[in-house]
């Protein structure tokens, strides 16, 4: 069996202007003091990451891979989820997504959406330089709104939505492939690959393409009611990627899964910092262990109550915790004998 890396810790929900928060070499040297080994970057945000830059530049690849080394970090993967939703947006969606993008393509979808496809394949390139072997992203959405079928949806709109999807994303996993870098998908309510059926759904319009795996979240199907245990055993050939996120589902009177617009506070499912929700964790690293998921735990903060700093700060214990060296014997070797097929016959039977 092979051995989970971590602890690890992506970097989105804590960039900001604030030191030690506003640049690479500083927040890695928060995140090397609090015990974390991996750090997982943003490409959207350039005070910690040029995103250009580094899918033209293995100088500057290099350059920042030492820095991270300097603090005994290493980067486990490139993030792309803004960029990957942008690859398809519903029109309901347009202007809510446009502060995604630069703002010079405000109120242009389809230059944005050209914009997210080349952003990707930035990606791909820069993985490539780092010397990476996973991606993080999300798919975007076409059929999002058509969710919860009221009118009913029309004959073949399910199917045509996935083939769309499938066309936009099949040039990207093929640079990806090039780049021998794995894209994996955050399923992820809001996205048109949220749960195991949909994620079937892709791969099978995109002719099961090699590239496209999955980022395992456990905590976006404690808020949808998805068994996330055995979500690891359908798809653990798929799963390269692994967000370290806990939830709860506080189910009441009033609402339910959707929430009833209300704040993250007041929904019955809701985000947790590592320890404080529901997720058995203690399951998930045993199940990702045995089928030789061998890649980074990282921690991906999101809560409604703890401040983020105690959150990371705890999480990087929690995943160390968490960790499992794997066995390199049985534990019955003590009594085995050789092979001795003159014996085993005659315990079946068969020496006659």
């Amino acid at each position: 069996m092979k051995q989970i890396k971590g602890p690890a810790i992506f970097l989105a929900q804590f960039a900001s202007d604030q030191a030690p928060f506003n640049d690479f070499r500083s927040i890695c040297h928060w995140a090397s003091n609090l015990g974390f080994k991996g750090i997982q970057l943003p490409t959207t945000d350039s005070r910690l990451f040029d995103l250009s830059l580094a899918a033209t530049s293995t100088n500057y690849c290099q350059e920042i891979t030492s820095i991270a080394a300097e603090y005994g970090l290493s980067i486990t993967e490139l993030s792309t989820h803004l960029q990957g939703q942008l690859v398809a947006v519903h029109p309901a969606y347009d202007q809510m997504f446009d502060s995604f993008a630069p703002a010079e393509l405000s109120g242009k979808p389809q230059q944005r959406t050209q914009w997210a496809i080349a952003q990707m394949g930035l990606a791909a390139k820069a993985s490539q330089n780092l010397g990476l072997t996973s991606h993080a992203s999300f798919s975007g959405a076409l059929l999002w709104p058509t969710m919860y079928p009221w009118p009913q949806r029309p004959a073949g709109l399910v199917e045509q939505g996935f083939e769309e999807l499938a066309k936009r994303w099949l040039p990207i996993l093929n640079q990806f492939d090039e780049a021998g870098v794995d894209i994996c998908y955050e399923l992820h309510p809001g996205e048109d690959l949220h749960d195991g059926v949909t994620f079937e759904r892709f791969l099978a319009a995109t002719g099961n393409h090699q590239r496209a795996n999955i980022l395992y979240d456990p905590s976006h199907f404690v808020l949808q009611q998805l068994d996330y245990l055995a979500f690891i055993d359908i798809y653990h050939e798929r799963i390269k990627a692994f967000h370290v996120k806990d939830a709860e589902f506080n189910a009441n009177g009033r609402s339910g899964v959707y929430g009833g617009y209300q704040n993250w506070l007041d929904r019955p499912g809701r985000f947790r910092s590592l320890g404080d929700g529901q997720i058995d964790f203690k399951s998930i690293f045993s199940k990702l262990t045995q089928y030789g998921f061998d890649s980074w735990a990282v921690l991906e903060w999101e809560c409604c109550i703890k401040h983020p700093e105690d959150g990371a700060r705890e999480g990087a214990e929690f995943i160390k915790q968490h960790l499992i060296r794997p066995t390199e014997k049985a534990f019955d070797d003590f009594v085995s004998v050789a092979t001795d097929k003159h014996q085993n016959n005659q315990i079946l039977g068969l020496d006659k």
